[in-house]
């Protein structure tokens, strides 16, 4: 049987050793072989979250009752060095079991668990942390995630905005902000040129989230910022978190992004090759765009897989292909390959694909493959 290396496995006997042995330099009497050995019996079965979740609880047992004691030791833990066999990625999620420690324990604290949290972000993440917070302690969290969006530390900017993403991934939604994401929107505001790549990500994946449920909003602020600060760095954020509107084809995105005249192109010719395709192999996909109207339009080019499900019934999913710049009566031929290979996020099932092209959001040409797995 081969050896499994999912990113589960980091979190077991050894990585508690490890973590360990940090705490007891601040804390002598923390029972390093002890906890190895719980977490080590334990964590065979579970999945990633839960064996996080054996390695705070844990902690929990082996460190002072005291909750603002216990986490002042781990807080100052964090700031050790690791010997020199160890990695990068052994030093960042370490902490993710201290994250889920403050996250679990805390929230009965939160003058003890703010900081920490914040500590905890400087060197690996608190978004899925604070979650707890914002429900428990709503006006305390946002003050603080308010104070997070001016640090002086990119990280912790982050960690603002993704902290309070209304549908963080692999976390429970915030149902609060979904149905109101105004005081989401505060805290973004002074992030909507900033300077790091890092925090502009987050803020167009924290808009994208809103966008799904107040699709208007977003994009009377999209047309704020973009009015207000003419910078390349709000235009970056501003497409990044149109990315969905625009999919979908919605005329203010798209003219926000400059994209303006699809109706007036046609798509002729798709090809998609080749016909037959085995799981792990590329796809090539080639089409040709006129425009026919008289004046040059900019427009935004994607392609939707249809992939099979179990059932044979089939579920499109839209990918992003290229913007491009048509002369009037003009034509231009594109290119694109793209992968089928296993991810942990989609079962691929064999038969027919569906696969179109379509332009501002509009589709134009189809054609289809068939999968071998």
């Amino acid at each position: 049987m081969a050896e499994d290396t999912s990113f589960k496995r980091h979190f077991d006997g050894a990585s508690a050793r490890r973590l360990g042995e940090r705490i007891r330099v601040i804390h002598p009497a923390f029972d390093v072989d002890g906890y190895a050995a719980e977490v080590a019996s334990r964590v065979g079965p579970l999945e990633l979250k839960d064996r996080v979740l054996v390695m705070a609880e844990g902690l929990r047992g082996r460190l002072p009752e005291s909750y603002a004691e216990a986490v002042g030791i781990l807080v100052e833990s964090l700031h050790l060095r690791l010997g020199d066999d160890e990695d990068t990625f052994h030093d960042r999620y370490l902490l993710m079991p201290v994250a889920r420690f403050v996250e679990e324990y805390g929230t009965d604290h939160p003058q003890a668990s703010f900081p920490a949290l914040v500590g905890i972000t400087k060197r690996h993440t608190s978004e899925f942390a604070v979650r707890p917070f914002v429900r428990r302690h709503p006006e305390a969290t946002m003050a603080l995630m308010r104070a997070s969006a001016l640090d002086a530390d990119e990280h912790v900017r982050r960690f603002a905005s993704e902290g309070i993403r209304p549908r963080l991934p692999w976390a429970s939604h915030l149902a609060e902000f979904i149905a109101d994401p105004a005081p989401v929107l505060e805290v973004l505001e002074p992030l909507r040129s900033d300077p790091s790549a890092y925090v502009r990500t987050s803020v167009a994946n924290n808009l994208n989230d809103i966008a799904r449920d107040h699709p208007g909003l977003v994009l009377d602020v999209a047309e704020r910022w973009t009015r207000e600060s003419p910078t390349p760095e709000t235009a970056r954020i501003v497409k990044h978190a149109l990315r969905t509107l625009v999919k979908k084809g919605d005329p203010r995105a798209l003219a926000l992004l400059g994209a303006t005249g699809g109706e007036h192109v046609v798509a002729q010719g798709l090809a998609v090759s080749p016909h037959v395709l085995d799981l792990g192999g590329t796809l090539t996909l080639e089409v040709e765009l006129t425009n026919t109207d008289t004046r040059a339009h900019t427009v935004v080019v994607d392609h939707v897989v249809h992939h099979v499900r179990a059932n044979g019934a089939r579920s499109p999913k839209v990918f992003k292909w290229t913007r491009v710049e048509l002369p009037a009566g003009q034509s231009r031929t594109l290119r694109k390959r793209h992968a089928i290979r296993p991810i942990t996020t989609r079962t691929y099932h064999p038969g027919e694909h569906l696969v179109e092209v379509q332009v501002n959001g509009v589709i134009k040409a189809s054609g289809g493959f068939e999968l071998r797995v």
